[in-house]
């Protein structure tokens, strides 16, 4: 059996529609010069990606079986407006399609006032055992002399 029919089952429970969503007060932290991404102190793009991938998550982890959970593998999203600190970013994943174990998202970005970015994303669900059982392989080929 291949590794997306073990698989299959788990994603009969994410369909299209599916959504979730994140949120987050920008504080200085957040912002373009303290994660090494521009000097203008507003919300990094970084840091905007990670709460559209916090909204991903939001939408279909749960329904996820023990011992699975889902990477993100693709990002195509713009960053088209400035957020100050102190303001809200409130992010959107929407599910519109599962192919194989790959979960194609909308996703949206919003602070208080408007649209801030937006696009595509998407996530592969792995076995966390088999996923971690690859990284230390890779690690103990690192670690040849």
């Amino acid at each position: 059996m291949s590794s997306a029919e073990r698989v299959s089952p788990i994603l009969d429970r994410i369909k299209p529609g599916l959504s979730g969503t994140a949120e987050l007060v920008v504080g200085p932290e957040h912002t373009a010069p303290f994660v090494g991404s521009g000097r203008i102190a507003v919300l990094a793009t970084p840091v905007m990606i990670n709460v559209i991938e916090a909204a991903s998550l939001a939408a279909v982890e749960h329904l996820l079986p023990a011992g699975h959970q889902s990477l993100g593998i693709h990002l195509d999203v713009s960053h088209v407006a400035a957020t100050p600190v102190g303001l809200r970013v409130t992010a959107s994943a929407e599910v519109l399609r599962v192919e194989g174990r790959t979960i194609t998202f909308r996703v949206v970005a919003r602070d208080e006032f408007e649209e801030i970015g937006g696009g595509t994303h998407q996530r592969v669900v792995v076995s966390v055992s088999r996923f971690d059982e690859r990284v230390q392989r890779k690690l103990r080929r690192s670690a040849r002399p």
